[in-house]
């Protein structure tokens, strides 16, 4: 180290109490320097979630971590280099002079650190990556770029830099043709990706679901890459909790490729990064201290088919469906890859040209009403003001569809549906015990089925607003009376339900000969008679064309009764029907009389006396 830079870090160590280790008069330690070293060029503090960072004094606004091999502990020893003639610092000063700089961080206030994407009064701040620290700055009044940001970024390994934007035409209708989808699906696409600038909400998860062909996994990668630029922006779902905390936490948006079925830890972990998450785990190199990791991110998946969901998780999914390619029209990777390269500048200055007129526009955007993830509507309901699009109602179908899933695959909610549809205005009250005993259990109960009435509660509370979607209000706050006082389900359709499930029921019913399952006893009048091979088409459409025609005598009486003639068909085709026929049986043949003709006999008999 040069003597200029020695007496430096002489002066630094005395100001701080740091006293010289060599007793023989040969200057600062390795370990003395770097310290000395790292206080003159750098800022140290402590983020709020407790980890040690600094950040250069003259430069760009980036931070670099104290712990681990990357970070502030490599740049501090090629400087060291640098001023030492190449001379390199050894592992254990390096060791030595990150624990001294840790407790000098722990003095500091702490700070608030961003990744990619921050709010910045009422601007929104996106870190480019670039080495030199440059950032785009966007509110009301438009976008620019920067030379510095005014916020404190934090990079990570995973990290890429952005394209700096470029107007340049109609970006939004070149990621369009990148894209398979329809227009509805394309509109709800943008809404995303302009809200996935916003930090300080919550984002829901955008699915891109499709058969094999449908470019799910390609999509995936563009659209993240146009957010969050990454060497890996696609990744296999994460064995556990920790290996997940540590992708989610060093990127502002990653997507799950080709995912066939989520584990119920992953659900509730993926939920967790929706809204806000914070995971304690062990610090690095100690039994005793802990870290928290926390982050709210930007997520995105690929499927054909997730499974059975979680109901909490499908509420917080946007699905995107993707159709099917045909061959003549298929690109090529490698001519999909350059296209979106040319267009990535442009798409992004055209997304920033929407979210100033977003921003502008967000402050007056009252929602009447409002679903789950309310924060992201009312930026579809901003997007859709500036647009004159329809994305609010797209976004809507999307999770009632979402939902539907859901209970498609849960057996034991589609058996409570039935029940409650069966039942009138007022709805069932009931415990969990009697949903049991009332509810069909199938022969084999599938995983999913409770097997006690605690595990039915706790099923229908996970389901309650799955069920609520659809028209089922849940209501469990009353109590059955003492001593038990078990807590009692209220299940009662909704008006809406009703109607639309007794539409579905005429239209399904006249589709079709009603038979007994219809509700309609077979042996009343108002069942349809079926033609005999004796009535001639002429009659028969007489029939159907007067009345509902009855069947010829009651149920018991049926065995007895001799197959209708012509005549007996005409005379039930003339005359209306009424229930005093079948009281009188006829004078000869003892049978039930019906043809109300005011005649003793049937006309099977009157038949018989004209002959």
């Amino acid at each position: 180290m040069t003597d200029n830079t020695t007496d430096q870090a002489r002066k630094i160590l005395e100001q701080h109490g740091i006293e010289e280790p060599d007793s023989k008069g040969r200057g600062p330690s390795q370990a003395s320097q770097l310290a000395a070293l790292a206080r003159e060029k750098y800022d140290l503090f402590m983020s709020e979630d407790g980890r040690p960072y600094g950040v250069k004094k003259e430069g760009a606004n980036t931070v670099y971590a104290l712990r681990g091999k990357a970070g502030l502990r490599s740049h501090l020893a090629r400087m060291y280099t640098d001023a030492n003639g190449g001379s390199v610092p050894s592992q254990s000063a390096l060791a030595d002079a990150m624990t001294v700089l840790e407790g000098v961080a722990a003095d500091a206030e702490p700070r608030q650190l961003h990744i990619r994407v921050a709010r910045h009064e009422d601007r929104i701040i996106v870190d480019l990556a670039t080495p030199e620290g440059r950032c785009v700055c966007i509110g009301p009044d438009g976008w620019q770029r920067e030379g510095s940001s005014p916020v404190l970024f934090r990079r990570s390994g995973a990290m890429k830099p952005l394209p700096e934007p470029i107007s340049d035409g109609d970006g939004l209708a070149k990621l369009q043709d990148l894209l398979n989808t329809d227009e509805e699906g394309f509109h709800l696409l943008v809404a995303w990706l302009i809200a996935c600038f916003i930090p300080d909400l919550p984002h829901p998860i955008l699915t891109f679901r499709g058969e094999q062909g449908t470019g799910k996994s390609y999509a995936a990668k563009m659209v993240i890459g146009i957010i969050d630029p990454s060497g890996a922006p696609k990744r296999t779902a994460p064995r556990d909790i920790k290996a997940w905390a540590t992708q989610a936490f060093n990127s502002w948006a990653l997507c799950l490729d080709n995912v066939s079925i989520i584990a119920d830890w992953l659900s509730d972990a993926l939920c967790r990064a929706v809204t806000g998450d914070g995971i304690v785990d062990r610090a690095l190199y100690t039994d005793d201290d802990v870290v928290v990791l926390e982050f709210r991110r930007v997520l995105a998946m690929t499927t054909i088919d997730a499974g059975a969901l979680a109901g909490d998780l499908a509420e917080r999914l946007v699905t995107i469906e993707l159709h099917t390619i045909p061959d003549a029209k298929r690109r090529e990777e490698n001519e999909m890859d350059q296209a979106y390269a040319d267009a990535h500048a442009s798409i992004l200055a055209s997304l920033f040209d929407l979210l100033a007129e977003v921003l502008k526009v967000l402050p007056k955007v009252v929602l009447t009403e409002r679903p789950r993830m309310a924060d992201f509507a009312r930026v579809l309901a901003a997007v859709d003001q500036v647009q004159g699009w329809n994305t609010m109602a797209t976004y809507k179908a999307s999770a009632r569809d979402a939902v539907a899933d859901v209970l498609d695959g849960e057996p034991f909610a589609q058996a409570v549906v039935a029940m409650v549809d069966r039942a009138g205005p007022e709805g069932l009250t009931l415990t969990t015990q009697e949903i049991l005993d009332k509810v069909p259990t199938p022969d084999k109960p599938p995983k999913k089925w409770p097997k006690d009435s605690t595990r039915a509660g706790g099923q229908l509370k996970r389901l309650a607003p799955a069920l609520r979607t659809i028209g089922i209000e849940v209501d469990d706050s009353q109590r059955g009376p003492a001593p038990k006082r078990q807590r009692l389900y209220k299940l009662t359709a909704s008006a809406e339900r009703r109607c639309a499930t007794a539409s579905t029921a005429s239209t399904s019913a006249g589709e079709g000969p009603l038979t007994s399952t219809d509700g309609v006893d077979a042996g009343m009048d108002a069942v349809a008679s079926t033609p005999t091979p004796a009535m001639d088409a002429g009659d028969a459409g007489t029939d159907a064309g007067l009345f509902l025609a009855s069947t010829p005598c009651s149920g018991p009486d049926l065995r007895l009764s001799e197959p209708m003639d012509a005549g007996d068909a005409g005379d039930a085709a003339m005359q209306p029907l009424s229930t005093d026929r079948i009281k009188r049986p006829c004078a000869t043949c003892r049978r039930p009389q019906w043809n109300a003709t005011g005649s003793p006999l049937c006309g099977a008999c009157r038949d018989k006396e004209a002959a």
